[in-house]
């Protein structure tokens, strides 16, 4: 039981990510409920979330071939953000991030509650010109994108898609290719960091990294065909409902 409800809880994650963003908001709070210490758990979860976010990018592979080449260049600080935050993390005492746990769920699920708002706010067709002006900002923006990423990790998505937005990116199929490619950045080197530092639970991991990757792939096969509304509510009142119970456990 306890194995298949790592599996069926990652491959619905890997499929959330895929469509909307937000499926760390179930995985990390599901290992702690199943007995990992919370720094482990949330090692043990962005090294078995990786692959799914190498699924979803393999499935958006299509959209990615047109993206603005310039784009890549938000990889660099990517991999320098979430190298930083991964050793944040281990340096900091478990019990401080245990009480850090339940802001971090809230406020990712607040980010997720959002995204579509924010979007429709800043959504603007930029100009070339605006594009590059966008890009400079944006290179300092996804380093604290990394860093969050590298410590936490549920919630990135979402500010990569609001600043995505901002340079003017429309296609949303794009956009979410563009958003699990950097997610991939910055989740391998935490996750190399991690396995390095003796974090990861393997047990969990494995199993949780098989159900990523496959509700990752399929997630973004489904995204062009199915509404994203029901999914965004269930992830909405999930998040939140576990912050509460992270909250009242301490």
């Amino acid at each position: 039981m306890h194995a298949l409800l790592v599996f069926v809880t990652a491959l619905t994650a890997g499929g959330i990510n895929s469509v909307a963003g937000g499926g760390s908001l179930i995985t990390f709070p599901t290992l702690i409920w199943l007995g990992l210490p919370s720094i482990n758990a949330n090692a043990t979860n962005t090294v078995a979330i990786w692959p799914g976010t190498l699924g979803s990018m393999w499935g958006y592979r299509r959209e990615l071939r047109g993206a603005d080449p310039r784009v890549y260049a938000l990889m660099v600080p990517s991999v320098v953000g979430g190298i930083a935050g991964a050793i944040l993390l281990n340096r900091t005492p478990a019990g401080v991030f245990d009480r850090l746990v339940p802001a971090l769920i809230g406020f990712a699920t607040f980010l997720f509650m959002v995204q579509e708002p924010l979007q429709r706010r800043f959504n603007l067709a930029a100009s070339h010109d605006a594009r590059s002006h966008w890009l400079s900002w944006t290179m300092f923006y996804q380093l604290l994108v990394g860093l969050y990423g590298g410590y936490f990790g549920a919630g990135i998505g979402i500010l990569m898609l609001a600043a995505l937005s901002l340079m003017g990116h429309t296609d949303i199929h794009q956009m979410n290719g563009l958003k699990n490619l950097l997610a991939t950045c910055i989740n391998a080197v935490a996750a190399v960091y991690f396995m390095w530092v003796g974090l990861v639970f393997w047990s969990d991991a494995l199993v949780m990294a098989v159900g990523a990757m496959t509700g990752g792939v399929a997630g973004a096969m489904l995204a062009r065909r199915i509404g994203r509304v029901a999914v965004r509510r269930v992830v909405v009142i999930v998040g939140f409902a576990m912050a509460a119970s992270m909250l009242l456990r301490l």
